[in-house]
């Protein structure tokens, strides 16, 4: 599994603590989202340029971590 660590970012002031993309006001959630309904990651660069390929693998693996340490407290 990738380091999300370096990517991802939570801040209680920003986006309610939400977990963001190296502090930008974009979500993990809104990335997964987007992914969810269709849009391919070359979709989702195009309409975040600010963005890049290594973010959203990111925003997987953090899924993939968050599920993981979920059915362990399941």
């Amino acid at each position: 599994m990738a380091d999300y660590t370096k990517y991802i970012t939570i801040d209680p002031d920003q986006r309610s603590g939400q977990p963001c993309i190296r502090g930008m006001r974009i979500t993990v959630y809104d990335v997964l989202d987007y992914l969810a309904a269709g849009d391919s990651v070359d979709d989702i660069l195009e309409h975040f340029p600010m963005l890049t390929r290594d973010d959203i693998l990111a925003c997987l693996s953090y899924a993939a971590d968050a599920e993981r340490k979920f059915r362990r407290i399941a």
